[in-house]
């Protein structure tokens, strides 16, 4: 079974905010990170992988993307923080 994946990235602790989808986290975040991929990540050097769910497939990630960034700031924010109360950057956890 191949997952999908809904992620928040920023710059900083209650910084800026991104949400996305992928079906296939590490190399997306990869790209961001190396500011691989051109816009609103790349524009405010939204680096920090902060938030992430797995979806069974590309069209549960996509329903649930447009959940959250249909919600406001502050849903966005208390969902990072019940799971990454720190805002710690999750990338180096996915590799291991």
């Amino acid at each position: 079974m191949k997952f999908s994946y809904v992620y928040i990235m920023t710059n900083k602790k209650n910084g800026t905010l991104y949400v996305g989808v992928t079906s296939d986290l590490i190399k997306r975040i990869y790209e961001h990170r190396n500011g691989l991929c051109e816009g609103f990540t790349k524009k405010y050097n939204l680096t920090t992988l902060v938030y992430y769910e797995v979806c069974e497939d590309i069209t549960t990630a996509i329903t649930r993307e447009k959940q959250l960034k249909a919600g406001n700031r502050k849903r966005k924010t208390d969902l990072i923080e019940i799971q990454n109360i720190n805002w710690q950057d999750l990338y180096p956890s996915l590799l291991n």
